[in-house]
């Protein structure tokens, strides 16, 4: 588990990609959330 975690929400954000973790690529104003 980590940023190199594609898995993970981390790893999600990192990899700039998008799934059940983390769902809505548009909504912008969720950047900041950790």
């Amino acid at each position: 588990m980590g940023k190199g975690d594609k898995k993970t929400r981390r790893g999600k954000i990192k990899n700039k990609t998008y799934g059940n973790l983390r769902p809505n690529p548009r909504n912008s104003s969720n950047k900041k959330k950790k």
